[in-house]
């Protein structure tokens, strides 16, 4: 069995917008004598847009029209209609996911963009989805080494940690090629965490300045520095800390960064080289490459040519989100598909206790009310310690009793399970509640508390679900 689908990546970006349509296929790696075993086992990019400048209304609000007439003239472009797609991702990334509509605008390109289309930023999300689009993971496995990404955008530096082709890490730096922006020969824009990092070592900079290139290209090599302590190369300074966006987290320490990738506007410059005109695009992102290029420190790290640069994260978004559950799955008809619903994440401890398991759930439970009513949620938790027929049922018993709040609702009961238990446990609770229960129970998919869950239409003959699991978190 082999079948196909197809996806969407839009990434609306500090500095550029752009889009990828590709061509998922699923198939069966089982023998036909054997348990189906269902997997994501091609992926190929069949169509990419022009890359545009993010239009903007001023500092602090995205154009939402003219981002919109762009996605539209690319659908027409590509022939391409929302009714076509499967699954996908639009994404408001860096600097601009700071903007005030930000949230307004990726309703309205998800509505837009189809129905099982997620639309989600986040500096995490956006660290793994650039890292897996510039080919970081693949080289870890390859060469068997810890490689991070560095993604140096407009607005932000993500990195993400792989060793051996699985994700260790990620963090985010205010650090980006946009964050000083220049017009005519003078300096129209500074970021004011940009501002405080060059005041803290003595340069003196105010808009409305000549945009001189040594002065700059000395902020860009402090920038450099920074980007150094994110990836341990350097001892951390006092500013260091100040310039994780949204007071996130340092990089993990274990493992050690062996090589590096560099995806994002400004891996551009740091491959290609640079234009003649070193303010050509109307920021510092020339001289920010040009100064992690020169880094002393950088420099000695091995680095690998990057898969993609400037389109690493909607190839990402487009190619990289989405994730099958099938095979052992068990589901009630009609229920399917659902969007945007929220993880409720059971802890291993809680699991190896089914008393404690059903107390915390029944009370997590409650968190997710408004005004006294239950909202739709999906209960995740690992399915690692009841794996036998009769530990099954009695975990089925736990779950009934834990979530009598929502068997009781209008929602459909959603579980969630890492491993393949699925079908067993969803057969067990359809007997055990009288078939009078809608439910919905896949397996094979990671969540935690924060995250939120999409589950798409059945395809493959009904046997596999397209499931995306994202954080829907806007930078503020």
């Amino acid at each position: 069995m082999r079948e196909t689908i197809t996806s969407v990546g839009i990434d609306i970006g500090t500095s550029t917008t752009q889009l990828i349509f590709s061509r998922l296929t699923i198939e069966n790696l089982a023998s036909s004598y054997m348990v189906p075993r269902i997997k994501i086992v091609d992926k190929e990019v069949t169509y990419r847009s022009r890359i545009y400048f993010t239009p903007l209304r001023s500092q602090t609000e995205i154009h939402a029209e003219k981002v919109k007439e762009i996605i539209q003239g690319e659908y027409q472009a590509a022939g391409m209609e929302p009714k076509d797609l499967k699954t996908g991702a639009v994404i408001i990334t860096g600097e601009t996911a700071r903007k005030q509509n930000a949230n307004s605008v990726l309703a309205t390109l998800s509505d837009m963009a189809g129905d099982f289309v997620v639309a989600t930023a986040g500096p995490d999300l956006e660290s793994v989805l650039s890292a897996r689009g510039a080919g970081a993971d693949k080289l870890s496995e390859e060469h068997r080494q810890a490689v991070a990404n560095i993604d140096i955008g407009g607005g932000t530096s993500n990195i993400a940690l792989f060793q051996k082709g699985s994700l260790k890490g990620t963090s985010c730096l205010d650090i980006g090629g946009r964050l000083i922006k220049i017009e005519n020969g003078r300096i129209h824009y500074i970021y004011s965490k940009i501002l405080r990092l060059a005041q803290a070592h003595g340069i003196t900079i105010r808009e409305g300045d000549r945009a001189e290139e040594s002065t700059l290209y000395r902020i860009c090599q402090i920038m450099a520095d920074q980007l150094a302590m994110a990836v341990h190369a350097m001892e951390a300074d006092s500013l260091h800390q100040e310039l994780y966006t949204n007071e996130g987290k340092p990089l993990t320490k274990e493992p050690q960064v062996q090589a590096l990738t560099y995806s994002g506007g400004v891996a551009s410059c740091y491959y290609n080289g640079e234009p003649d005109n070193v303010f050509e695009y109307g920021d510092i992102g020339v001289l920010l490459a040009r100064a992690v290029r020169n880094h002393p420190v950088l420099k000695q790290i091995t680095t690998y040519p990057a898969a993609e640069t400037i389109r690493a994260t909607v190839v990402g978004a487009g190619t990289h989100t989405t994730n099958v559950s099938g095979s052992t799955i068990s589901y009630t008809q009609g229920q399917l598909p659902i969007k945007n619903i929220p993880v409720l994440k059971l802890s291993e401890e809680e699991e190896q206790n089914l008393v404690l398991f059903q107390e915390t759930l029944r009370r997590k439970l409650q968190v997710y009310k408004t005004e006294g009513k239950l909202e739709q949620v999906a209960i995740v938790f690992s399915g690692r310690y009841h794996t036998s027929f009769a530990q099954i049922q009695e975990l089925a018993r736990a779950v009934a009793e834990g979530a009598d709040e929502v068997i009781a609702g209008p929602h459909p009961l959603i579980l969630v399970i890492e491993n393949d238990i699925a079908k067993v446990l969803g057969n067990a609770l359809n007997v055990l509640l009288e078939r009078r229960k809608s439910f919905i129970c896949i397996d094979g998919i990671f969540g935690n508390d924060g995250d939120y869950i999409d589950i798409g239409e059945p395809v493959a003959q009904g046997s596999v679900v397209p499931v995306v699991t994202k954080t829907l978190i806007f930078n503020t």
